[in-house]
């Protein structure tokens, strides 16, 4: 393992990454990596009252988001081929005590996704209103349900948005 990537160093799991990090022997780090032709650089992602990052993950032209937290989706994030996003909420957003940002609706999360080309949508990031709602036999408008321990495939390139390879 060459680096772990956190994307808030004040997360009520710092400790926990802290430990497991030391066991592979790297320092979690909001930070960039850069490995042959994969380059990953931290973006800024409005979420709480510290900072907070998501990643584009680039190889060549194709880009992957890792923004599993939000309270306004990320605008860099327009084009993805593949975007691993928040849904913590369902159809309407939590706000943090003090208004210090939260977490973004599902439904707003695809809204946007949509209007900004987002090729393929996965939740990640799934909070107790949203299994709720999958226990509720409920569907995201776009996107799939992350699947803890499955490989993801980028949508092929070319026409017909979606496309999967």
């Amino acid at each position: 393992m060459d680096a772990w990537l956190v994307t808030d160093e004040r997360s009520e799991l710092r400790a926990k990454l802290r430990r497991l990090a030391a066991e592979h022997e790297v320092t979690p780090a909001m930070a960039g990596h850069t490995a042959g032709a994969l380059c990953v650089q931290p973006q800024p992602v409005t979420h709480t009252s510290h900072p907070t990052f998501g990643y584009a993950i680039r190889a060549g032209n194709r880009l992957v988001v890792w923004a599993p937290e939000f309270w306004q989706f990320p605008a860099w994030a327009a084009g993805a081929d593949l975007m691993f996003a928040e849904a913590a909420a369902w159809d309407r957003p939590i706000r943090f005590r003090g208004g210090v940002g939260g977490h973004a609706s599902l439904h707003s999360t695809a809204e946007q996704a949509e209007q900004l080309g987002v090729r393929r949508l996965v939740y990640a990031h799934i909070g107790r209103p949203v299994i709720r709602a999958m226990d509720a036999g409920l569907q995201p408008p776009m996107g799939e349900w992350g699947i803890e321990g499955h490989t993801y495939q980028l949508p092929v390139q070319g026409p017909g948005p979606g496309r999967l390879a």
